[in-house]
């Protein structure tokens, strides 16, 4: 294999939170972060609005599919339904964890109006085990079109996410850093 090719294959995500880039391979994407900015990983709290830095995995996509046909990527993808939610509730059993609505503890609906959850990509933040308060629900996903930027998230313009998806493989390293 040649530098060119070799250059050109994405076996890691890339995401420089200072630099707002998100790199996979040759593809240089732009993205927004988390409104407070970023904070290493292991000291983000739950509602800090900062974007954790270190090192993850990409576990599985989700997508709404009213909207959208299944990705076409080597990630597995499910389809999301009305009642999905993820359970945001330090100190509950579900904490950081993929739930049905409705629910009696404190979480955030991922059936959304406004196109930011049309595309999920769930990593590895604070999952194996959940730690409670150190922040849940940090995917990477879809912008919403009026450049705000997330509340700890990394997100990316429709036609970027869309560049991304056929580079995505199960357990790929996902490197969010400074």
């Amino acid at each position: 294999m040649g530098v060119t090719e070799y250059y050109k294959m994405c076996e890691s995500i890339f995401i420089n939170a200072a630099n707002r880039t998100l790199t996979c391979g040759s593809l240089i994407l732009a993205c927004r972060i988390g409104k407070a900015g970023y904070i290493d990983g292991a000291k983000g709290r739950e509602g800090d609005a900062k974007t954790p830095l270190g090192e993850y995995r990409l576990r599985f996509g989700l997508y709404r599919p009213d909207r959208l046909p299944k990705p076409r990527s080597d990630l597995t993808f499910r389809a999301l339904r009305e009642n999905d939610g993820w359970c945001d509730a330090a100190g509950d059993p579900a904490y950081n964890r993929l739930i049905r609505l409705p629910s009696p503890s404190s979480h955030e609906a991922l059936w959304r109006e406004d196109g930011a959850y049309d595309i999920i990509l769930v990593i590895s933040h604070n999952d194996s085990p959940p730690v409670s308060g150190l922040g849940s629900a940090v995917f990477i996903h879809v912008a919403q079109p009026d450049d705000r930027q997330t509340l700890g998230c990394v997100a990316l313009a429709p036609e970027n996410m869309v560049r991304l998806l056929p580079h995505l493989k199960m357990g790929m390293g996902v490197k969010l850093y400074a």
